[in-house]
């Protein structure tokens, strides 16, 4: 099995703290290998003992047992993560204010349209990618009120985003 990049949405904000000690533990604890993580905000890179699906289920029942609290866990390809990053469709001025969400599937075309057509207040542009939601915050992400659930309720899947800084830096680490 080919090493993946492992992400969790929404780990050390809020409530829902995850030491990466931790989360290195419960990922071999589940048969994975080559285990590490990047930075604190639920960055994974492993070779799962099996299916990726299968692996990315067990590690949200995992951490649901241990931390009390349910997460999505989406994984990707090294390539997969590479080809959304060759595909972003904005202009980068910042890579810190462009992003790829990484969704847990591939939205409903209709909502998709409804979605990328509103106007979140602060001039972001959105493009759904397969399963990837693209994101460019003309100031940074701090302000918008382009949400987790606002994304989740307005395309009908979960994801977690990353910006393109973070989303180089994971592609470097998965090829080693």
């Amino acid at each position: 099995m080919a090493r993946r990049v492992v992400l969790i949405r929404a780990i050390n904000v809020g409530g829902a703290k995850l030491p990466m000690a931790d989360l290195r533990s419960l990922a071999t604890e589940l048969g994975a290998t080559e285990v590490s993580t990047y930075i604190a905000s639920g960055n994974l890179l492993c070779e799962p003992p099996g299916a990726a699906e299968d692996f990315d289920r067990a590690l949200e029942a995992a951490i649901t047992a241990r931390f009390g609290y349910e997460r999505e866990v989406i994984s990707r390809s090294r390539d997969d993560l590479a080809t959304a990053l060759e595909a972003h469709p904005f202009t980068v001025a910042e890579p810190k204010f462009s992003y790829v969400y990484c969704l847990t599937g591939r939205p409903a075309a209709d909502r998709v349209t409804a979605f990328v057509e509103r106007d979140f207040g602060g001039g972001e542009q959105l493009q759904v990618i397969g399963r990837d939601l693209h994101i460019r915050y003309p100031d940074g992400a701090g302000r918008s009120k382009l949400s987790a659930t606002a994304i989740a309720r307005g395309l009908g899947v979960q994801g977690t985003g990353r910006n393109l800084t973070t989303i180089s830096k994971l592609i470097d680490l998965a090829g080693d």
